[in-house]
């Protein structure tokens, strides 16, 4: 059980209440949060990635069936999950955080940089200090319009240095009919994101509206993250297994679905190539 699914069972041990979003009553996998019709536990596997992340999650987005932050958990076994509070921080988040195993870095927009903030929009060369230890990308997981509140009243996060991703990354192309953009998309701050096999930088996630255009999965962000450090592999393997998700999530819902149709031909493909 990895760390987003034992958050996932500790929030909902402590809700006063169950949690009802939209499409409550369809019976999911537990597991993998699919309908139990198209679940997708049977193709989960773990890439070889020695990077880290730490999901940085907003209070009911655990809760969420279309939250992304669990398939980065999927895919890198090196991934840690905790809710925010306003008023204080969990003491393992602060461990992780100060840890001499890690070097963090808060992927942000660098537009929301502090004052003297180091910033870096790509991988730190080897002769930066900064490089010397494995890489523990913080991402806030949460609604564009939550996350800006969580960097505002975190000072902690703005001790660490931040991962932009860079606008020369942003790449415009026509859509066809199944993998275009269009206005469902699951909301995350950093605004060029990815979807690596296609080469596209546009969100391809149909399941939550956005709000507002421009704005990208959690897991596509933690892609290009990975691609950006040159872990192309991980990269490419998270990529594919959020399309699946994508794919089989809208399968069994009463919606049409504008998910990759070929997602687990791609995937199943992929994982050959060892």
């Amino acid at each position: 059980m990895h760390a987003v699914q034992q958050l996932y069972l500790y929030r909902k041990s402590i809700a006063n209440r169950e949690f009802k979003g939209r499409g409550w009553k369809l019976v999911r996998c537990p597991e993998c949060r699919v309908c139990i019709h198209s679940c997708i536990c049977d193709l989960v596997q773990q890439s070889d990635s020695d990077a880290a992340f730490l999901l940085l999650m907003y209070d009911n987005e655990v809760l969420k069936p279309s939250n992304t932050g669990w398939l980065i958990a999927d895919v890198v076994k090196d991934t840690h999950a905790y809710l925010w509070h306003r008023t204080e921080v969990h003491p393992g988040l602060e461990a992780l955080l100060k840890s001499d195993k890690y070097q963090p870095f808060l992927v942000f927009p660098k537009a929301y940089a502090a004052d003297g903030q180091a910033v870096y929009e790509q991988k730190p060369d080897m002769g930066d200090p900064i490089s010397k230890k494995k890489p523990l990308f913080v991402l806030i997981d949460s609604t564009w319009r939550q996350a800006k509140k969580i960097l505002r009243k975190s000072p902690y996060l703005m001790d660490l240095p931040m991962l932009s991703i860079p606008s020369s990354m942003m790449v415009k192309r026509e859509f066809s009919d199944v993998d275009r953009v269009n206005e469902n998309a699951e909301t995350h701050p950093n605004q060029t994101s990815t979807s690596l096999t296609n080469n596209n930088f546009d969100s391809k996630y149909q399941v939550r509206k956005a709000d507002k255009e421009g704005e990208f999965a959690t897991a596509e962000v933690a892609a290009k993250v990975l691609a950006l450090f040159e872990h192309k592999r991980a990269a490419e393997h998270l990529d594919l297994w959020f399309e699946v998700f994508a794919y089989r999530y809208q399968e069994g819902v009463k919606q049409r679905n504008k998910g990759n149709p070929r997602a687990v031909s791609q995937y199943l493909s992929f994982l050959e190539r060892k």
